[in-house]
């Protein structure tokens, strides 16, 4: 018997427990413009009628793929791509929702640029039934995500598709060891090979579900985040990488108030040097320096707000600290004042909330 040909896309999914929400996906799948892909569905063991929904759908593109215990999703995902046969894969978790045209358009940039390894799309987040906008950069460049991964996680693992041929390269697809951040992390080891892009797009919705991570989850994520951009800045940095790891991994990242003006003037001359660093090796042109740097001041803007809204910092500490090009994040002195109103209104609420 000939084997099937080989489909231009392998969709990766793990499912654990993910009955009610799974047929919906499948369903964004099955609506795509660009229909030449397979589905291989790893159930993680589930407990739930996962595994009969998958098995009821019927589309002889989705391959479903029974765990004999339960492995978790990063070992999931990889028993997942040991399958894939696609020269394109992406990645989908089980209850987010692609647009249709959101292979079409990734498949039309991967073959118009070859030079470019992975690709992600903007999404926007769907949570307690309202659609909300993306919050990452509205427009970006190569360069730019480049950048930005220097500094943050730019792009929503179910918008990713990435060349097959790149990602067997890696020495494992993902490392269960960086759960929380296997996706961070195979971006920077993927990145060895090509360029990563980003459409700006809005053509995937990510589910965004109530009570988020415990806080082992968060600490988890922390700690392997810090790994991971420790290691991408220790050409330059050496022994302080760790260090302003941290600094961005909680105050960028994680947007923890900073403690006080000493901190913030470290993390934003570490994030000048970091810039300075990525332009002069890098060389971005003009438009991506300009869009970096903006994206850059945002971020450095939204520390200060935070810092002033929960007390942390004060208006003139916050004000005078303004390491070169990020200045007071583009945000005029009216909007750290009220953002200085704000936080002095809660605290006295707090205060004020009875015992």
């Amino acid at each position: 018997m000939t084997a099937a040909p080989a489909p231009t896309i392998s969709v990766l999914m793990a499912i654990y427990n993910g009955a009610a929400l799974v047929r919906e996906t499948i369903a964004s799948l099955q609506a795509q413009t660009f229909g030449d892909f397979e589905l291989i569905v790893v159930d993680d063991r589930s407990t739930d009628d996962s595994l009969a929904v998958l098995k009821a759908i019927g589309d002889p593109r989705i391959r479903v793929i029974e765990s004999p215990i339960n492995q978790g999703v990063v070992l999931a995902r990889n028993t997942a791509f040991a399958h894939a046969r696609g020269r394109y894969i992406a990645a989908l978790d089980h209850d987010d929702l692609c647009h249709p045209e959101r292979f079409a358009a990734q498949v039309n940039y991967l073959d118009s640029h070859p030079e470019t390894v992975l690709l992600g799309t903007a999404a926007n987040i769907l949570e307690n039934g309202a659609i909300l906008p993306a919050t990452l950069a509205a427009a970006t460049t190569p360069s730019v995500i480049e950048w930005l991964l220097k500094i943050e996680n730019p792009l929503v693992w179910s918008s990713v598709m990435m060349r097959a041929d790149a990602a067997r390269k890696l020495d494992i697809f993902m490392r269960p060891e960086l759960i929380c951040a296997e996706d961070y992390d195979l971006y920077h080891r993927i990145a060895r090979f090509g360029t990563i892009a980003r459409l700006d797009a809005e053509l995937v919705t990510y589910r965004r579900h109530g009570g988020g991570l415990s806080q082992r989850r968060v600490e988890e994520l922390r700690a392997c985040s810090v790994s991971i951009l420790a290691d991408a800045h220790r050409d330059h940095l050496g022994d302080e990488a760790e260090a302003v790891a941290s600094l961005i991994v909680l105050h960028v990242m994680g947007q923890i108030p900073v403690p006080d003006r000493e901190t913030l003037q470290r993390l934003g001359d570490a994030l000048v040097r970091l810039q300075t660093h990525f332009i002069e090796t890098r060389r971005p042109d003009a438009a991506s320096r300009r869009l970096l740097r903006w994206e850059t001041a945002r971020r450095w803007a939204r520390v200060g707000r935070i810092g002033l809204r929960t007390g942390a910092l004060g208006l003139i500490e916050t004000a005078t600290v303004r390491p070169d090009h990020l200045g007071l994040g583009y945000a005029g002195l009216d909007d750290l004042i009220l953002s200085r109103i704000v936080g002095g209104a809660r605290n006295v609420a707090r205060q004020r909330r009875p015992a």
